[in-house]
């Protein structure tokens, strides 16, 4: 029964926390707010966002509230596996591990966005190009695609970026595995 709680809540935390990074990335790559997709984030993820913004105001280029409030997200989430696996509250020593887990585990959904939009966009390219969500994931993508494009050499016609952007955020995937405790 513990393991269906912790797989039940690693996909809560894991949905809640993407959706709050994907709404730091938007704003980074200043897609328009009106943007369906980006309506559908900031209605689901407002009501942490917003309180936060008092704490931390928009800046150009960082939606420090949307990063803080995963890093919040991944703090309780860790503190509720550690309720559930150890049926005790953590203790106060242990909360600048955690801290650190929090941050971690930020980075390892980040990376696992990466990989599901990436997939999401090199799949849909192949089997429908002309889909209404397919700019969406373009333009979500290409900051990171970009440039391994620029420096990977010309295949006529056959685009490996998307597969050495999936190799790179597993490869960080695997160096975060020790930090984040799971």
């Amino acid at each position: 029964m513990i393991d269906v709680f912790r797989f039940l809540l690693s996909i809560a935390f894991t949905l809640f926390g993407a959706a709050l990074l994907m709404r730091a990335w938007m704003h980074g790559i200043r897609m328009h707010p009106f943007n369906p997709v980006a309506r559908v984030l900031i209605q689901y993820t407002e009501w942490l966002v917003r309180p936060l913004r008092k704490v931390f105001p928009v800046h150009a280029r960082f939606d420090w509230a949307s990063l803080f409030g995963t890093w919040l997200t991944a703090l309780i989430y860790l503190v509720l596996l550690i309720l559930v696996v150890r049926q005790a509250l953590p203790t106060l020593d242990m909360l600048p591990m955690i801290a650190g887990m929090a941050l971690a585990t930020m980075c390892k959904w980040a990376l696992n966005l990466i990989i599901w939009l990436t997939l999401a966009q090199a799949i849909l390219s192949w089997i429908n190009p002309l889909a209404p969500i397919m700019p969406v994931l373009t333009t979500v993508t290409a900051p990171l695609l970009d440039p391994i494009r620029r420096i990977m050499p010309k295949t006529g016609g056959m685009d490996f970026s998307p597969l050495v952007l999936l190799v790179i955020a597993q490869v960080g995937m695997m160096l975060l595995v020790p930090y984040t405790g799971q």
